[in-house]
């Protein structure tokens, strides 16, 4: 299949869901796999495209998951696979911890020339997002002196011990897992939508928060080291701030001596229609956090700084085996190419029209409470009436299955919204199949 194979397939579900290739995968899975993931439903893929997935019993499903927010070119696109089997037949590793080779130096140069900050820069390779938080996190700290940080709840910054102290966003992923790491402080993030109040109110009350509450109560500013942000919430619930929000978190930070660190990894590589969702509201950060989308699906994940600030730190002091593996890196330089050429403008055209098409459901299905996203970052919020907003959690998971067994790939996000976030390539037509199928998939649920 060729990237743009799915443009004029629909989803084609030939057996019952799951078949019985797939339930034998499952099975195997569920003897020696952890137990520890979470998966929404059975879906064993064997093969994808484009925007477009074939399962082990052959059938077909559209992708608007994309492998939470990492397939960013497209599931396998040739210029990507192409560049993962050259540089796989040259060498696989050579670890750039303590040896050089000139693609981990060439993806430096390409990240610098994209980040939405003033350089020159430098950056850290690692192999995927919760990595690209604790380097950003100790680099933080040790260019401070400082040890507290704040994050805000509802944020998901990974599981590793650094990165989960800093998430807040499900009790589950914190529970049996402490005591964690100490000094980290949590505000809340500006959600117009649940607030009631207008985008300037729903703003002063985070930051009142942070100014009046912790700063008066809880930490001193001059001990603090970060802030540490995701532009647009991801598994919370795809929650789009203010742009004045991430403006004044900016001058707080600048007026105490504060890193800001924004993690881009679910909202950055073209997600938003922008290269990084921090470019909507033309801040610059101090250090920003890169993932998922940055390899199109090989592990990778990136911390970049001015080098004003990772120039610091001596060798020894932070380091990472197999971080900025040469076939990754391979990866993500024909990534950023194609991110470049056509398919960050793919993703504000196209996640406009999807946006828009669901907005135009709200009218039909008033288990839609709210719309929002940009670009393919696209969050639905349900609830049972839309005065009160009480939160349709159930119905937000009968709906995830519903859209599967139509051959709809969706994802949840926060406590009661679905995600969609497609491959980039996601065309125009393959949004109005999505919406068709949301649409079917919403009126199958009970009433």
């Amino acid at each position: 299949m060729r990237p743009d194979a799915g443009e004029s397939r629909v989803p084609d579900i030939r057996t019952e869901l799951p078949g019985p290739k797939a339930r034998e995968v499952i099975a195997r899975d569920r003897a020696r796999v952890s137990t520890s993931y979470t998966r929404d439903y059975p879906f064993v893929i064997a093969k994808g495209s484009g925007a477009v997935v074939e399962d082990v019993d052959g059938n077909v499903f559209l992708d608007c998951t994309a492998g939470i927010a990492v397939a960013s070119t497209g599931h396998s696109h040739p210029d990507v696979v192409k560049a993962i089997t050259e540089q796989a037949q040259k060498f696989l590793h050579m670890s750039g911890t303590d040896f050089y080779y000139e693609l981990q130096a060439r993806l430096g140069e390409e990240i610098a020339d994209i980040v939405p900050m003033a350089g020159p820069h430098r950056s850290f390779f690692s192999n995927s997002g919760t990595e690209a938080n604790e380097a950003a996190l100790k680099l933080a700290k040790f260019v401070t002196g400082r040890h507290n940080v704040i994050a805000f709840f509802g944020a998901f910054h990974g599981r590793s011990m650094g990165s989960l102290s800093l998430t807040a966003s499900k009790v589950r992923q914190r529970q049996g897992f402490g005591p964690l790491v100490p000094g980290v402080y949590h505000a809340p993030y500006p959600d117009t939508y649940r607030s009631g109040l207008s985008p300037d109110a729903t703003v002063d009350r985070c930051i009142d928060f942070i100014e009046g509450q912790l700063f008066v109560h809880l930490v001193s500013p001059d001990e603090v080291a970060a802030i540490v942000v995701e532009p647009i919430q991801g598994e919370g619930g795809y929650i789009v701030p203010p742009d004045s929000f991430v403006e004044r978190l900016r001058a707080i930070a600048t007026q105490h001596g504060i890193q800001l660190i924004v993690d881009e990894v679910q909202s950055g590589m073209g997600r938003t229609g922008r290269m990084f969702a921090i470019e909507h509201a033309r801040v610059a950060p101090d250090i920003i956090t890169i993932a998922k989308g940055v390899a199109s699906g090989l592990p990778l994940g990136v911390t970049t700084a001015p080098s004003i600030l990772m120039g610091t730190w001596p060798p020894g002091s932070h380091a990472s085996t197999f971080g900025g593996n040469p076939v990754s890196c391979a990866a993500a330089i024909a990534t950023i190419k194609l991110l470049r050429d056509s398919l960050v403008k793919n993703a504000e055209v196209v996640g406009a029209h999807l946006i828009d098409g669901i907005r135009a459901l709200m009218d039909k299905h008033p288990l839609i409470g709210d719309v929002r996203g940009r670009g393919l970052m696209v969050g639905v919020e349900l609830v049972r009436d839309r005065k009160t907003k009480e939160r349709a959690t159930s119905e937000r998971d009968a709906l995830v299955q519903a859209c599967f067994q139509r051959g709809l790939l969706v994802l949840g996000a926060g406590r009661n919204a679905i995600r969609l976030s497609p491959p980039l390539v996601l065309t125009r037509q393959q949004a109005d199949i999505a919406l068709r199928i949301l649409d079917e998939s919403l009126d199958s649920l009970p009433r």
